[in-house]
């Protein structure tokens, strides 16, 4: 018997794999739309969405078409060459945002380093090297590598791996004062998540947002939107920066963008752009043609007016039942959020059991996820039935229920 056709295990895990993921005790096996099915052909309702990635859901048709048909013609080529799927969404992605240029790589992280980057290449070209700070806000999260973990203002991610990438400073988020304290004519860049994902899905204040755009103006420093985890309809605009109308200079995406296919852009106008000359940056990987032929086909599917208000619609659909449920309860003291990522704030008397909700809607056929110990976070596909949302808070209120009576 091959190894392929061996049966495996969730116990498998914690035998060949590095440790540095605890993933559910059931292995999803098959999903279609909404709903997921393990290995022992128990359904559940898929509340979680790959973490906001599976922005059609599983197994769409128009995504396993474009995967099939482009694995059919051509997958890989490198950067030596360009391929047709990566000038097509290069073009829906610059008709479709305020930017110029775009630049594929593989994931979120490997956006916002070729952003970081980017911004240091700018500032160093035009004003020297003495201009190279980034200003990030604490509790962000922007990737794994070690920049963008540097970056990112949650120092369990980063410490005990050396020395930190220095030039670094982190202020509080929505903190507008605190901006203002910190920037100077050394700051080249400054960094915002638009809602802060995995820290608790917190939505950016309207003025906060509109005064780090005057205070990059007034510094030279650029402004830089991570929006891997509101990018292509999350918020239920194509991007949150539309949502706010706070144009950045560099927005960086990817979860939804591919809808499940790894892949990730960096979008920028066309004068920075140009500091990225050949050479200067790169990726293997980065603009394959199949990743780019499956992210064209999720943005034909969500970039519609239509496509875009169903997300909005589904929201309040989410977002009442919820505070309903969390009122009865007892269980949250506030939904938040925009579009289809929502975030429930655990009351005091459940503050830090997020993991124990995860793990009664897993037990009612749920999956949820939290955004850290103290919120319970929804990020279903953004073209989830309406009949399925109901189904699957019918099931949430049930486990809350059973949770809240022990």
């Amino acid at each position: 018997m091959s190894v392929e056709q061996a049966p495996v295990h969730r116990a498998d895990f914690d035998q060949v794999m590095v440790p540095n993921y605890a993933p559910a005790g059931f292995i999803p096996v098959r999903g279609e739309g909404s709903r997921v099915w393990d290995q022992s052909g128990r359904e559940l309702i898929d509340f979680a969405g790959g973490i906001a990635v599976n922005a059609l859901g599983h197994a769409h048709p128009a995504l396993v078409k474009a995967l099939t048909d482009q694995a059919n013609t051509l997958w890989h080529v490198s950067n030596v060459f360009t391929n047709e799927p990566a000038l097509r969404l290069a073009r829906k992605l610059v008709e479709a945002t305020f930017a110029d240029r775009a630049f594929f790589c593989n994931s979120g992280a490997e956006a916002n380093e070729a952003a970081f980057k980017l911004a240091r290449r700018v500032a160093h070209d035009r004003f020297g090297p003495e201009k190279h700070e980034i200003i990030a806000t604490l509790n962000s999260f922007h990737g794994r590598t070690l920049f963008t973990v540097s970056v990112g203002g949650q120092p369990k991610y980063s410490d005990g791996f050396g020395p930190k990438i220095t030039g670094i400073s982190h202020v509080p988020y929505n903190d507008l004062d605190a901006l203002k304290a910190q920037i100077s004519d050394k700051t080249c860049a400054v960094v915002i998540e638009p809602i802060q994902g995995e820290s608790g899905v917190v939505p950016a204040d309207q003025a906060y947002l509109e005064g780090a755009r005057d205070l990059c103006d007034q510094h030279d420093a650029l402004l830089i939107f991570d929006e891997v985890q509101t990018g292509v309809g999350r918020t239920g605009s194509l991007y949150a920066y539309q949502h706010y109308g706070v144009t950045p200079d560099i927005l960086t995406s990817a979860k939804s963008l591919g809808g499940g296919f790894p892949i990730g852009a960096m979008l920028t106008t066309e004068a920075l752009a140009s500091h990225l000359a050949v050479g200067t940056h790169g990726t293997t990987y980065g603009g394959n043609a199949l990743g780019c032929a499956v992210a064209c086909a999720v943005l034909d599917v969500i970039n519609t007016p239509q496509a875009l208000a169903a997300i909005r619609a589904k929201h309040e659909r989410f977002s009442t039942r919820l505070a309903q449920i969390g009122e009865h309860y007892g269980l949250f003291s506030q939904v938040r959020g925009l579009g289809l990522l929502i975030g429930c704030v655990l009351a005091e008397p459940w503050k830090g059991k997020a993991k124990q909700v995860l793990d009664a809607a897993e037990a009612e056929g749920l999956m949820v996820l939290q955004a850290g110990p103290d919120v319970v976070r929804f990020a279903p596909s953004l073209v989830i039935e309406d009949a399925d949302i109901d189904e699957g808070l019918d099931r949430f209120e049930r486990a809350v229920a059973t949770l809240t009576q022990r």
